[in-house]
């Protein structure tokens, strides 16, 4: 379908409802607006869906497993009908495991935290740091950062050569996003799984930015893990999945130990206890798990499913060439990219004004037009410094300005965007661009607790 067919059927492009699309707030100009949440990179909002069918649920909640309580069967036979149905989302193999997290954060970190003795893990500097830092939790696992990539093929030409000169020659680990949470470009994610095979190693998938836009299936991808988060997925309540081989994952000592994860538990004649644990998903989720968490994933799971990836992905390419052009009208933005103009990307935008502050920005954004993006580093320092001509060692926060309003920064604007975002949003934002980079914001603005914020009724003089 072309961009033109998309914009103009409307009725089958419809974005999904979403929870507070009908939320107002209050301008420092006066007034209200309804607000424009474009920060889906960071968390989605909730599919009204999602949350009728977490409502529909809520009273038949109960304990799960060895209930013999009606709720307690019923709430668990939801929550493993959840692990099948997220398991068919994902296109898991036949053998692979859905752990449930509490986030992409948790579950690399389990992943980190199984891995055999003396794993060799590879990782980009552009990661998000989700997956660019749990693997050094480990004295005994050595991790080589691989430069920033300029194309999909050298990406790949990078990691080749990387394993192929890996010592000793042993197991490996390469961890790679689908979709940057920062440029929205997507990877070569085959490619590199069919380059890491090739060298003995294995591959995980953040999918945290690619899941929300795009059909993920592992065993069409060949990757040996996916992980993502609900959050980004249009479902709330903390809760994340780390699907794919079982091997590493039975072999392992428990992620956390208790109950849940045991399967037998018998004291020894010398006092202590033996533990035979449990080789299912379950050996990686001890303690009572998130249910409803657990639910709301394989909720949004199914209503995107349902909805039809086709006609989202359709829209959702329509909004971005929109965006995109947009922001080329205006001189002074530079849009952030590692592949260039012609990359297949995901609605995430991220950019810099000239002139301004990003954090002055984006403040202003929300204050004058309520519209919510984000400003900063977007947890992927290293890649966010390269792509701004800073050494990528350098320091920085997530969020903070490190400048007052009007000085140079080194950090970006993002916009993001996804299924639930109506037209109106974009042309606001759009306009807004125009106007404050024209004419300078109407409110004068000061750093409060590390974030630039508006001053206290005091306008601009523009």
């Amino acid at each position: 379908m072309s961009v033109s067919a998309v914009a103009a059927d409307r009725s089958v492009c419809a974005p999904l409802p979403v929870l507070g699309r009908d939320v107002t707030v209050p301008l420092v100009t006066g007034g209200e607006v309804d607000y424009a949440a474009l920060d889906y990179a960071a968390s989605a909002p909730a599919l009204q869906r999602v949350w009728d069918d977490v409502a529909a649920y809520a009273p038949y909640y109960g304990s799960v497993h060895r209930g013999a309580g009606y709720l307690s069967q019923l709430s668990t036979d939801l929550f493993e009908n959840s692990r099948r149905t997220i398991s068919d989302f994902l296109g898991c193999r036949a053998d692979d495991q859905v752990v449930f997290t509490r986030s992409t954060t948790d579950s690399l970190n389990l992943l980190a935290a199984v891995l055999p003795q003396n794993t060799r893990v590879f990782v980009f500097e552009t990661e998000h740091h989700a997956s660019l830092l749990p693997w050094e939790q480990r004295a005994d696992t050595p991790v080589t950062y691989l430069n920033a990539p300029r194309t999909p093929q050298q990406a790949v030409d990078t990691l080749e050569k990387a394993l192929a000169e890996r010592e000793p020659y042993g197991p490996a680990l390469v961890c790679v996003t689908g979709a940057s949470n920062v440029t929205g470009e997507l990877w070569p994610v085959r490619e590199l799984a069919a380059a890491a095979h090739a060298h003995g190693a294995r591959i995980v998938l953040d999918a945290a930015q690619l899941a929300p836009h795009h059909p993920v299936d592992i065993a069409e991808l060949n990757v040996d893990w996916a992980a993502f988060s609900g959050h980004k997925l249009y479902a709330p309540f903390g809760a994340g999945v780390l699907a794919g081989r079982a091997d590493w994952l039975q072999d392992a000592e428990p992620y956390l130990a208790g109950g849940g994860a045991s399967r037998k538990v018998s004291r020894r004649t010398d006092g202590g206890v033996d533990v035979e644990w449990h080789t299912t998903a379950a050996r990686h989720e001890a303690g009572s798990p998130n249910v409803i968490g657990a639910y709301s994933i394989a909720s949004a799971c199914q209503a995107l499913t349902e909805a039809g990836f086709d006609g989202l992905v359709a829209r959702e390419q329509s909004l971005i060439a929109r965006v995109r052009a947009g922001l080329a009208e205006v001189p002074e933005v530079k849009v952030l990219s590692l592949f260039g103009d012609d990359a297949p990307r995901v609605g995430v935008i991220s950019f810099v004004v000239e002139g301004w502050n990003s954090s002055h920005f984006a403040a202003a954004l929300s204050a004058e037009y309520g519209i919510g993006v984000r400003d900063g580093l977007f947890c992927a320092h290293p890649l966010v410094r390269t792509l701004l001509g800073s050494d990528p060692q350098d320091p920085g926060e997530c969020g903070a300005p490190e400048a007052a309003p009007g000085e140079r920064s080194l950090n970006a604007i993002r916009v993001s965007f996804g299924a639930g975002t109506p037209d109106e949003h974009i042309d606001r934002f759009l306009h807004a661009i125009k106007e404050l980079v024209a004419n300078g914001a109407r409110w004068n603005y000061h750093t409060e607790d590390g974030r630039c914020v508006p001053a206290p009724a005091a306008r601009s003089a523009v």
